[in-house]
């Protein structure tokens, strides 16, 4: 039995929100590996995107991200955690991951404006391309993949539970 929970995914599909109430169920500790890397770097994300450029923030949030040392935690990465190879080989190691997965339709109508989310879009890129670049990932590191297509908080909470 692994000693923690992580979960992977898309922006806006539900990390932080079931991170939080699956935490509460199990009576772990919640944590959201974004929230980390700012108090870290004492920058918004946002912030450092700006400063740092995409790769220079994809190399904090892979650095802080292999450098979290927890128990009993539900960890809520952010989305584009999974570039992050150090990262996700550490976080599988100390952990079960759990990829929350959602159709690229459900990802925009929750998403909206992608600058405003803080998501790590390259020039020119777009929601679609960004989708299809990291599902592999998504599917290539997680233990489990929880479908969560017209799914309750509830219900996902649920069938992670059961697994993990």
């Amino acid at each position: 039995m692994k000693r923690n929970i992580i979960l992977v995914g898309m922006p806006g599909a539900g990390k932080s929100t079931v991170g939080v109430v699956l935490a509460k169920n199990k009576g772990y500790k919640f944590v959201d590996s974004d929230l980390v890397i700012q108090e870290q770097e004492k920058r918004l994300l946002h912030e450092i995107i700006e400063q740092e450029g995409i790769d220079g923030f994809l190399a904090i949030e892979n650095r802080v991200n292999a450098g979290l040392e927890l128990n009993h935690s539900v960890i809520a990465t952010g989305g584009s955690a999974v570039y992050g190879k150090e990262a996700m080989d550490h976080l599988g190691a100390i952990g079960t991951i759990c990829y929350l997965k959602l159709s690229y339709e459900a990802i925009r109508d929750r998403l909206g404006d992608l600058n405003e989310r803080g998501v790590t879009v390259r020039e020119g890129q777009t929601l679609m391309d960004l989708y299809e670049e990291r599902i592999p990932l998504y599917e290539k590191y997680a233990d489990l993949i929880i479908d969560c297509e017209n799914k309750s908080i509830r219900e996902i909470v649920s069938e992670i539970t059961k697994k993990c």
